[in-house]
This record gives C-alpha cells, sequence and structure tokens, in this order.
C-alpha cells in the first residue's frame, strides 16, 4: 500500500519541476513595460522600477493613498509580474532598498506586498502555516513515535492538497486585497512495521475559503468539511481486538489571523467551532496560534534559507490541553516562480493525535518531512 502515495508524490514533484524552471518575461523588459504603462494610465513618471524575477518594487515616497493603489494596481496587471512590493525608498532606506532588490522574495523589512488580481491569480494573500499538521499540501514523512497508543512506532504519513485561489481583487480605492477560493487536502498514516505497511488512517478535509490581506496583516476564514476513515488492513487485524471504530464526521468554521513582522517573524492566532457533529458528543470549540521565522537571508548557490516554526491547539474536547507541533528547517525556493517551495524539516510533535479515528490518543512523535507548496 505504501508504495503508491509515495509514488504518486513523486509524479507531483516531477511533473512540477519542469514548470518551476520556466523562465518568465525579461526583468528589463517588465520594467519598461510597467514604467510606460503608469505613464499612459496615470501620468506617473517612474522610469527608474526595479524588477527582479518579476516582483516589481514601487517607490511610493509622495504618493497618496490612492495613487499608491492605483500605480499597484497597473504594475500587479502588467504582463510578467508576480507581485509588486510598495517601498518607503527614501535615502534613509536606500540599504534596504538596495537589499530588497537583490532578493525580493522576503520582506526584510515591513513592505506591503500586493498580488495580481483577476480569476485564477498567482500567489496566496494568507502564506501557509508551517507547521499545522493539517495545512493543505504535498508533503512525505517518516515519523517515529515514542508512545504505544498508535498502531505501530514507525509510520509514514503523506497528504496532498492545495489552496487554491479562484477571484483576487482589491478593496476599494486601497491596496487591501481579498480572494475567495477552495482548499483541500488528503492525510494519510501507514504502519511500516506492519507486513504490507497497511493504511492506518486517512483524514479528508474539504473546504472553501475567503482571506484578506493588508500590508503585514493577513486573515484567512473557511467553511469545511472533515471526515476520518480507516484502512482495510487495520481493520482485518483488529476484527478480534477491543478496538472501537469512530465515524468521525463533521462542519465547521474557523478564523486565522496573522501578523508578519520584520526579518522574517510571523505570528498568527485565531480559532473555530465545529457543527453537524458525528458523534454529536464532540465539544464544538478550538483555538490555535503560533510563530514562524523565515529567514530573509538565502543561500543563493542552494536557493535555500532557514525556517523555523511551532504551532499550539487547544480543544474544549481535550479540556483546552496543548498540542504542539514544532518543526525546523531549510526552505528551496524558485524566486522566478514566486509561491513554489520544496522544504526539508525535522519534527516534533507532542499531544492528541492529528490523526482523526485516535483523536482521544494522546502521542509524541518526532520525524523528518518533505513538504511541497505550489
Amino acid at each position: 500500500m505504501m508504495k503508491y502515495p509515495l509514488t504518486s508524490l513523486a509524479g507531483v514533484l516531477l511533473l512540477s519541476a519542469p514548470m518551476a524552471q520556466a523562465t518568465p518575461a525579461d526583468d528589463a523588459y517588465i520594467a519598461g513595460y510597467a514604467a510606460a504603462a503608469l505613464k499612459h494610465n496615470l501620468n506617473l513618471d517612474m522610469p527608474a522600477l526595479t524588477v527582479k524575477d518579476g516582483v516589481n518594487t514601487l517607490p511610493v515616497v509622495g504618493m497618496s493613498a490612492a495613487q499608491r493603489a492605483q500605480a499597484s494596481k497597473v504594475l500587479a496587471e502588467s504582463p510578467g509580474v508576480n507581485a509588486v512590493k510598495i517601498a518607503e525608498t527614501t535615502e534613509v532606506h536606500a540599504k534596504e532598498a538596495a537589499s530588497l532588490a537583490a532578493d525580493p522574495t522576503t520582506l526584510t523589512t515591513a513592505e506591503t506586498l500586493v498580488l495580481p488580481t483577476g480569476l485564477l491569480p498567482t500567489g496566496h494573500l494568507f502564506k501557509s502555516l508551517l507547521a499545522d499538521p493539517r495545512w493543505a499540501h504535498f508533503s512525505a514523512a517518516y515519523r517515529n513515535y515514542q508512545s504505544n497508543n498508535f498502531d505501530g512506532r514507525n509510520i509514514a504519513s503523506v497528504s496532498f492538497g492545495e489552496t487554491i485561489p479562484f477571484y483576487r481583487a482589491n478593496i476599494g480605492n486601497s491596496t487591501a486585497q481579498w480572494e475567495a477560493g477552495l482548499q483541500a487536502g488528503v492525510f494519510s498514516d501507514f504502519n511500516l512495521d506492519a507486513s504490507s505497511a497497511d493504511l492506518v488512517n486517512t483524514d479528508f478535509i474539504a473546504s472553501i475559503y475567503s482571506s484578506v490581506r493588508t500590508g503585514q496583516f493577513s486573515a484567512f476564514g473557511r467553511l469545511y468539511h472533515q471526515s476520518s476513515h480507516l484502512g482495510d488492513e487495520f481493520l482485518l487485524r483488529k476484527v478480534n481486538t477491543t478496538f472501537e471504530r469512530v465515524n468521525l464526521s463533521y462542519e465547521g468554521v474557523d478564523l486565522k489571523l496573522s501578523y508578519e513582522l520584520p526579518y522574517g517573524v510571523r505570528i498568527y492566532g485565531g480559532g473555530g467551532g465545529l457543527f453537524h457533529r458525528e458523534p454529536s458528543a464532540l465539544r464544538k470549540w478550538s483555538a490555535q496560534y503560533g510563530i514562524e521565522f523565515r529567514s530573509p537571508w538565502r543561500l543563493d548557490f542552494a536557493s535555500m534559507r532557514p525556517i523555523i516554526a511551532a504551532d499550539i491547539k487547544n480543544y474544549d474536547q481535550n479540556n483546552w490541553s496543548t498540542d504542539i507541533s514544532a518543526r525546523a528547517g531549510v526552505e528551496f525556493d524558485n524566486s522566478k516562480v514566486l509561491g513554489r517551495k520544496l522544504q526539508l524539516m525535522v519534527e516534533y510533535f507532542n499531544g492528541y493525535s492529528p490523526s482523526g479515528q485516535f483523536y482521544k490518543d494522546k502521542v509524541e512523535y518526532v520525524g523528518l518531512g518533505a513538504h511541497y507548496h505550489f
């Protein structure tokens, strides 16, 4: 059983690799086109726009709020532009501006990011949560359980999913933006100690979401469904035991708020509630919060940067005890395709199991995983 999810994941990565290497429009052409568009549409003279790998840096000193919004919208809609960064480029900030131009994929200072608008836009207003065990993305991980209350000590966990924005637009005459789309993921655990690497548990999560972003603040709200299922081989092994299957299924709503500090630090928090619960005795409420660090300094020879994150959840179901997920490692990003990232991270978890059928069991594990974000 184990070979099929890993083969599928490898296929996705291989198919995605050529796309990640696709060459964008030449930066010099983008800069010239953008300057001409600003002159034609807004009568703004900006011959010295900085463009790096399709990310356009817009100096806005002296502009009104309305001019900033109009200029960023014009630039975001220019051919080849992946994103627009609004920079307060004064003489005092000249050194930081030069650093930003050299590596536009990460904010070293509190800069405003404006993404392309319209149908099926690129990028995400709300960045993925690095340490959340149930954030939809593609991953494969080995986990060694320190506790005996899961099915086996050596577990392979895979996930398939993504957050897909369908539509994005600016909010009024401002640089604030909103988007709406779908988020879905499948999360499976396989017992490597079993003779055929048995499928133990699979969680299916599907949702509609909306997110907003203004400056360094972003928010993500969703309406979702989750159901959890046990594997056939697991059930056959447990048929003569006292293990009791739970028909776990529910809908829920949640909201997360995020703020990005300078130098790659991000904090977030939020909460949610359940309805249409099965079993009906499930308690409704939960809280989630965490902190992340994405290094603004990248090793150019490997396109690699250090990352570290901690995600904490508290559930009324578990008397508000703390579930902590911590991950640390490196991120390989292709600056030519904004948003595509491969992460290799060691991980640690201690708390009630995120695997749905085992939600009543407290577990502890360490592991190593590969995570791919589109």
